[in-house]
């Protein structure tokens, strides 16, 4: 269960995903395409929790992007795209919704112009959206020559990736994320663009000599998942514990309890079925490579040795025991 830290997040999702240099500033090299929108899908993956089918699914409509549209802060009613299609609500916070303003204004309308001629030519095929209902919570429009409504919430990928809003000026994807041609990224595009911003973390790595530490193998997104739980379970538990000594109370009422428990909070947040799924998070509240690490540092700085000194010692150690038996 791979998390990551916040200097690790911060280079995944800058330098990975964003195209910036190591030190944050603009890297006159970079060659990729979209980093506004590939940024902040990461940040919006970490800071809802969500799974990848779930937010690479997301429409304009569910966050209230629609008509220029900025709300601070979006709660989105999973359904049909949530795993085994259990439902639940998702907070968006301000910090999420504002990092997809660069990608709104700047590469969206982009991509959206050019790609009307492949949207009109494939305009009998797609789910014509035009009007909405209920606060955005319904759509109607038409699907395969006939007038239809449907609840966004039930409204599974398949139909969500078609859905498109006539706007008077052209077709507008509904979709959030979206490439080449319109169309909302498949689980193998956001593959690639993981894949590229993994390839681009390693070598300004290796090229700067900055940066954090990286796994031996590449991120995923749903690494972003477990650092949002993580982080999450150990705030939640540090609050309680800072609640329980201010009331003096060795437990609160069975009410309490119920209500604030942090892991049944973190079950809600992630909508896992089981709490047995949520317990395993308890293992990472400490990490015990870190206290390793804390209990040699004086060792180590005493004896000016670092892990590597240590390592080629004792392979020279080992090879001239080798030698002489």
């Amino acid at each position: 269960m791979r998390h990551m830290e916040l200097e690790q997040y911060l280079y995944c999702r800058d330098v990975g995903f964003g195209g910036l240099a190591p030190d944050g500033g603009l890297d006159q090299g970079f060659r990729g395409w979209r980093p506004h929108r590939n940024r902040a899908a990461c940040e919006l993956a970490l800071l809802t929790g969500m799974r990848i089918q779930e937010w690479s699914t997301l429409l304009l409509p569910e966050l209230g992007l629609l008509d220029a549209r900025r709300p601070r802060t979006a709660d989105v009613e999973l359904g049909a795209c949530a795993k085994a299609g259990h439902h639940r609500s998702v907070y968006v916070p301000g910090d999420a919704m504002e990092l997809l303003d660069p990608y709104l204004l700047l590469e969206r309308p982009e991509i959206v112009a050019k790609a009307q001629g492949s949207l009109r030519r494939d305009h009998r095929d797609l789910f014509v959206i035009t009007g909405l209902e209920a606060d955005g919570a319904k759509v109607c429009g038409v699907l395969e020559g006939r007038t239809v409504a449907r609840a966004i919430r039930g409204m599974d990928p398949r139909l969500r990736r078609i859905a498109v809003w006539e706007t008077g000026d052209g077709l507008d994807p509904l979709a959030l994320f979206i490439g080449a041609g319109g169309r909302m990224l498949t689980a193998s595009g956001w593959d690639r663009v993981r894949w590229a911003a993994w390839e681009r973390m390693k070598a300004a790595a290796v090229t700067g000599g900055v940066g954090p530490e990286l796994p031996r193998r590449c991120w995923v997104y749903h690494d972003l998942r477990h650092t949002f739980a993580l982080r999450l379970l150990i705030y939640l538990t540090r609050l309680a514990l800072g609640d329980g000594r201010a009331q003096q109370l060795p437990m609160s009422t069975l009410l309490d309890h119920m209500s604030g428990n942090p892991l049944l909070q973190v079950q809600r947040r992630l909508g896992h079925a089981s709490p047995v799924t949520t317990y395993r998070y308890i293992r990472y509240l400490k990490d015990p490579m870190r206290e390793v690490d804390e209990a040699f540092r004086a060792w180590t700085a005493a004896g000016g040795a670092s892990y590597a000194d240590i390592a080629r010692t004792t392979m020279r150690l080992g090879d001239g025991d080798a030698a002489q038996g």
